[in-house]
């Protein structure tokens, strides 16, 4: 910021910044979801392709959760309601946290 901006335009400027950065939508792991189903979630709902669905079905499995889309917040508010109607839980976040 230069020196002769106000703290009120630095504020502001930190509110649009936030506003700007993307959301992700992340699953977590649980115990009732097959491995084949989630990939196929993540094919169907997504698009992912088949491999990149399976890698991060992978990171699910074995890290506990993955970020599976990102995008505005109000996106990734419709894709995490997606993931609980196919029984998956899961949450959103902004992304780099």
């Amino acid at each position: 910021m230069p020196a002769g901006t106000s703290t009120q335009e630095r504020e502001e400027t930190r509110e649009e910044a936030a506003v700007a950065d993307p959301w992700v939508t992340i699953v977590w792991n649980d115990p009732v979801n097959l491995m084949t189903y989630v990939t196929y979630v993540f094919e169907t709902y997504f698009g992912h392709p088949h491999a990149k669905a399976e890698k991060l079905m992978r990171q699910v499995h074995e890290e506990g959760r993955a970020a599976v889309s990102s995008g505005s917040l109000e996106q990734m508010e419709v894709d995490v309601e997606a993931m609980h109607g196919f029984g998956l839980w899961a949450t959103l976040q902004r992304s780099g946290q």
